[in-house]
């Protein structure tokens, strides 16, 4: 876009004086209403770098226009209580929770959707490098990260294509940067065949001391842009691409998507550490979707003053870049720093010793405006708080499915269950080697996990557990879940369950939750079935954070995942709400694995099981999705998560399994295959006293239940802890290292038939 004012006019006075100018708003993802409200805000029509601007920051990844209103229930429901460990909440880069000793860790979680379907490699490598900017920008050593990751049908002929490059890109840029993946998950379902999620999350330790907020405060202070020179890759790219829907698997616009440089990245981090270690830095901002649209709104709508920047300052790697396409740039490795001025030669020469490039660019200043100079021209006089925070509100019609009806009506629990021995065996085994309980080693080992050396915990283990303070042993776990079945069946309730599944999660590895981070990924927002999704899978978490105790510290809003026709059944992916759980250990040695090493040792099944099928991976095996999530009772998740951070502490047992996606027989398979030790269980008494068939004990997905190895010397104490706190539980079984898993009446499988069927999935479809 260019404009050429007369030679006695500049660019805004040109703007105010030719209302008249056909401007390209839609072709920049603006609605008409949207680009007449611009209008009304200046008084004029806008410069078309002002449209660039706002076109980005008014873009729904960017703005949130069509979510705010929902996720205001994160603070409206949140309580001082809550509170107690929240030392930076939402509204910030990330969230900052504070660990004991001094220690604070940051944690968030970020999609990169739609440029991942476009350019897999590159929109999974971006996707993790923004999000570790993000952590980076508060302050904080990024020291691990995480990825959730959903594809299509896992033998559809385009998987493949997304499946490599994303884990190509996760895998490439994360382990360049030597940042451990310490865990998530995979999920293949045909509903995200032309909409792939990618969510990546970062955690980040710092001091107390060491939190930093992206602000731009105090008159005359500078504003420094460093890092890679802006070029052309990614205008428009997330921002824009991330809020439409996909056409016939094709977005309507396919804007560049970002290119990154992961080495650049680690230098960058190093330099941004030592900047910060030398107090030089008085506010910074990373620069990702809507570049340096989003850096200096943002920046100056956060202060309490105003910002002018000089365009012609930032560096080029293409020089023939006009000015809304250097604002609108997401080209990565970027960051934006106010600087105070006594301090900008020790900045300068920190950067330079790490040979990050580094310009001047503007200058904070007390004028309420946000002003932008290109070429001794004025292109942008703008209020900053118009473009970073006060955008368009929607409060999107919403209503419940006409297809919720026949969707709960129908379910699994009339689907006829094995009943003989040998069925039952086939039937476990068949249930391993399902596209979404098989092994995702796969795709773990091409991720580091072990780098930096903090790192106690790691796929195939359950949950993610990182040392903090290596003096104390003092640490973090970080468990990610989200059941996509469970929360199209049901919004509310589904949700609810990811929380608790991810909230006992940490619990059973040993770590008291205290926070919660999530990724949302919903169809379009335009779309009342879809909104009706999002706004019941809000209601769903703030009420259940409430109940458990945990506060929202932030998170993501993916909307537009849908490629069909609005108001049917399949006109988005399955609803997605991802939710992390932050847990805090005293001794991250402690941490509780998720399979059992030693023989002889007791087996309890701890919770109840009821015959519930409806979501779940059985039901998945026949290709049905129908009925209502399982029954979950929050207060008996408190319980049951007490009770298993006492006997971490306590030393009671030596291994915990969630019983969750696959029931009863996933966690005795997993538990078995983590270490290569077989177990003997019989089913009788839990049969018994729950009223169940053996396939129903085995198969079922009722919640709130773990599966716990507990040492013979331990049991009458550990006994003795479940009964005080009326927790449900019963022996069934003993772990035996015969190379076998004997299921009384139901299955004798040796291990290698199992890990075999268990482990060959994946590379039989990717190689």
């Amino acid at each position: 876009m260019t404009e050429a004012p007369a030679a006695h006019l500049d660019t805004v006075t040109f703007a105010a004086a030719t209302p008249d100018v056909v401007q390209p708003w839609r072709e920049l993802g603006l609605k008409e209403g949207e680009y007449l409200h611009i209008r009304e805000i200046l008084g004029r029509r806008p410069t078309n770098a002002e449209l660039a601007m706002y076109s980005v920051m008014w873009s729904e990844h960017c703005s949130y226009k069509s979510s705010k209103v929902h996720l205001r229930q994160f603070g409206e429901k949140v309580t001082e209580e809550m509170k107690t460990h929240l030392m930076v909440g939402i509204g910030e880069n990330a969230g900052v929770v504070d660990v004991g000793g001094g220690w604070a860790v940051t944690f968030k979680v970020e999609s990169h959707n739609h440029p991942s379907y476009v350019e897999p490699y590159q929109g999974a490598a971006t996707g993790v490098g923004g999000i570790v900017r993000d952590i980076l920008a508060m302050g904080a050593r990024p020291v691990a990260v995480m990825d959730e990751l959903r594809f299509g049908r896992i033998d559809h002929p385009d998987t493949a294509r997304v499946v490599h490059g994303v884990v190509s890109g996760v895998g490439g840029y994360g382990n360049s940067l030597g940042l451990p993946n310490i865990g998530g998950g995979s999920v293949f379902d045909a509903s995200f065949q032309g909409n792939p999620l990618v969510n990546a999350l970062c955690v980040g330790v710092m001091r107390h001391e060491d939190i930093h907020l992206a602000s731009a405060e105090g008159v005359g202070n500078k504003v420094v842009l460093f890092g890679a020179r802006t070029g052309g890759d990614g205008i428009g790219g997330a921002s824009i691409l991330a809020s439409e829907t996909f056409e016939d698997g094709v977005p309507s616009k396919r804007p560049s998507v970002q290119v990154g440089d992961p080495f650049m990245e680690k230098v960058l981090i190093e330099c941004c550490l030592e900047l910060f270690a030398a107090n030089v830095v008085k506010g910074i901002q990373d620069l990702g979707a809507a570049g340096i649209s989003c850096a200096t709104s943002e920046l100056a709508s956060n202060g309490n003053g105003g910002m002018h920047v000089w365009l012609d300052d930032v560096l080029l790697r293409d020089p023939s870049l006009n000015a809304g396409e250097i604002l609108m740039s997401e080209s990565q490795e970027r960051m934006m720093a106010v600087v105070e001025p006594d301090k900008l030669d020790a900045f300068l020469a920190i950067t330079a010793k790490w040979d990050i490039e580094s310009s001047v660019v503007g200058e904070v200043n007390d004028s309420g405006r946000l002003t932008i100079d290109h070429h001794g021209e004025r292109i942008v006089d703008v209020d900053p708080k118009t473009v970073a925070h006060d955008g368009p509100v929607y409060e999107r019609p919403y209503a419940r499915p006409a297809w919720m009806d026949a969707l709960q009506a129908d379910s699994a629990n009339s689907l006829e269950l094995p009943v003989t021995g040998g069925d039952l065996e086939e039937a476990f085994v068949a249930l391993m080697s399902s596209p979404n309980l098989a092994s995702r080693a796969w795709i773990t080992s091409q991720y580091d996990r072990y780098v930096q050396g903090n790192t106690a915990m790691a796929r195939p283990d359950a949950v993610g557990v990182v040392r903090v303070d290596e003096s104390t042993g003092s640490g973090v776990a970080i468990a990610t879940r989200s059941n996509d079945r469970f929360t199209k069946l049901d919004p509310y309730a589904g949700a609810i369950q990811s929380l608790a599944a991810a909230y006992r999660g940490v619990a059973i590895a040993g770590a008291t939750p205290l926070a919660v981070t999530d990724g949302l990924n919903f169809g379009s927002p335009e779309d009342p079935d879809a909104m009706w999704q999002f706004a019941e899978a809000i209601r769903g978490l703030a009420d259940g954070c409430q109940t458990l105790g945990i506060p929202v510290t932030g998170g993501n809003v993916s909307l537009y995942n849908g490629t069909g026709e609005p108001g049917r059944i399949d006109s988005s992916i399955n609803p997605t709400a991802i939710v992390g759980v932050l847990g805090v250990f005293d001794d991250v040695a402690r941490a509780t694995p998720s399979g059992w090493r030693e023989d002889g040792q007791i087996l309890y099944l701890l919770g109840t099981t009821r015959a519930e099928f409806d979501g779940s991976q059985w039901a998945a095996l026949s290709g049905h999705l129908g009925g209502v999530p399982p029954i979950l009772d929050l207060e008996a998740e408190r319980v049951l998560a007490e009770v298993m951070v006492s006997a971490s502490r306590d030393g009671l047992i030596d291994a915990a399994r969630d019983v969750s996606e696959g029931g009863l027989a996933a966690a005795i398979a997993l538990g078995a295959l983590r270490y290569g030790v077989g177990a003997r269980i019989v089913l009788d008494e839990l049969c018994e006293r729950d009223g169940l068939t053996p396939a129903q004990a085995l198969f079922s997905e009722s919640q709130g239940r773990a599966l716990v190895a507990v040492p013979r010397s331990e049991e009458v104490r550990f006994a003795a802890m479940l009964a005080a706190r009326e927790v449900p539980a019963l022996r069934v079984g003993v772990t035996d290292d015969n190379g076998r898993l004997d299921i009384q009446d139901a299955c004798a499988c040796e291990l290698t038939r199992l890990r075999a069927a268990w482990e060959a999935p994946l590379p039989a479809h990717f190689g």
